[in-house]
């Protein structure tokens, strides 16, 4: 299994049990939702590329996903913010996003290069 793969479906499970704690603890359903949906469509468009028909179809969709994991990174800051998220919980969820978003960059980047 590639490491994006791997990761980013961590990452949602991820998603999926913060969501599921905001809404049990702080009856927050408005941010987690938003969470939820920007969190796990980062690994189902990381797998649409994986089975891209072409570079640019693989680029394509990987950008979707970089887009995704950038949206991701504002809702967990505004939540944040807005004290639904301890710093720490924060810190941990946050560092993993940012590490997806480096990694889907780096993919984008080689590939382009490496297909003109």
């Amino acid at each position: 299994m590639s490491i994006i793969k791997e990761k980013s479906f961590q990452f949602a499970i991820r998603i999926v049990k913060l969501c599921k704690y905001l809404q049990i603890t702080s009856k927050e359903f408005v941010l987690s939702k938003q969470l939820l949906r920007s969190g796990t469509s980062i690994g189902a468009n990381v797998r649409e590329a994986l089975n891209g028909e072409s570079s640019k179809d693989f680029i394509h969709k990987l950008a979707i996903a970089q887009k995704e994991t950038d949206e991701t990174i504002y809702w967990l800051e505004l939540l944040k913010e807005t004290e639904y998220l301890t710093h720490s919980e924060f810190e941990s969820i946050n560092n993993d996003a940012i590490e997806l978003l480096k990694i889907i960059r780096s993919i984008i980047i080689t590939t382009k290069k490496n297909n003109p």
